[in-house]
């Protein structure tokens, strides 16, 4: 009998007249464990600990082995029946303990260490946005000149459009 699963993280879902609903009901909850509040070890291990501690979790690289094998880029989590996995899906997203970033899964890959956002807000304020043109560099006179005042123009509104310093 092939259990269904859902469409983003494979959680087994529940059969109409199933025996031992339990069952399947327990490991979804297992699973679902694992991704609350997700912290992965380390990201693109390949090897399974030796003695991993429950709710553990790491994120595998390109060629695990033993107990992992077969679960590349998936997510290996430690629990009380053995090692569970979750396959990596797109937008998935996991704090790591051992760099202090996080890891998301985008494109078939695992990004470390990169947050893509169109503005950043702190305390309500926007400090970055999109890229500014190149402020072309002053050239000319040896003394302050029309050239270097409009450079320093140009750093002035390009800070000021970030929300570093005000207007």
């Amino acid at each position: 009998m092939t259990i269904a699963t859902t469409p983003r993280l494979g959680l087994p879902l529940l059969a109409a007249g199933q025996a031992q609903k339990e069952i399947v009901h327990n490991e979804a909850l297992a699973l679902a464990d694992l991704l609350m509040q997700p912290l992965a070890e380390s990201l693109g291990r390949n090897d399974p600990p030796s003695a991993p501690v429950l709710g553990q979790i790491w994120i595998l690289g390109d060629a695990p082995t033993g107990a992992w094998a077969g679960h590349a880029k998936a997510v290996a989590g430690w629990s009380e029946g053995g090692w569970r996995f979750i396959p990596a899906a797109e937008g998935l997203h996991l704090w790591l303990r051992d760099t202090g970033c996080r890891a998301v899964h985008r494109a078939g890959t695992w990004q470390q260490g990169v947050i893509e956002a169109a503005e950043i807000r702190i305390g309500g304020v926007r400090v970055t946005g999109a890229r500014q043109a190149a402020i072309s560099t002053p050239s000319g006179g040896t003394i302050v000149d029309v050239q270097a005042r409009d450079a320093l123009a140009a750093i002035l509104a390009a800070l000021r459009s970030h929300g570093l310093i005000s207007a």
